[in-house]
């Protein structure tokens, strides 16, 4: 994923610079982005302050890593059955005692 050359601090500063009543066409063009990418960050980053915007980085960091973590287990559980030839076997059927 790209890296944003803004920081949460200054996209949550232009947000707050277009809620005081700058047009958004003008916070566009004193930061140098399109007014696609500013809608998209302020439904990102809209209503937050920076703590919480830089918390949002941490736990989508977190998460990312979670998911790789995820994923390489994942893998290692497959090789590992395939080296042992434990292609997904159902245990047998159980009969009752007694009967013939």
């Amino acid at each position: 994923m790209r890296k944003s050359r803004f920081t949460e601090a200054q996209i949550i500063g232009m947000i707050k610079e277009q809620e005081a009543g700058m047009p958004t066409a003008e916070v566009c063009r004193r930061h140098g982005l399109s007014p696609a990418t500013f809608y998209k960050l302020k439904s990102k980053y809209g209503g937050m302050e920076v703590s919480e915007a830089a918390r949002l980085k941490a736990l989508e960091d977190e998460n990312a890593k979670l998911k790789r973590l995820l994923a390489d287990t994942m893998l290692d559980n497959v090789v590992l059955k395939e080296l042992l030839g434990m292609e997904a076997v159902s245990p047998p059927s159980v009969r009752g005692k007694g009967r013939p």
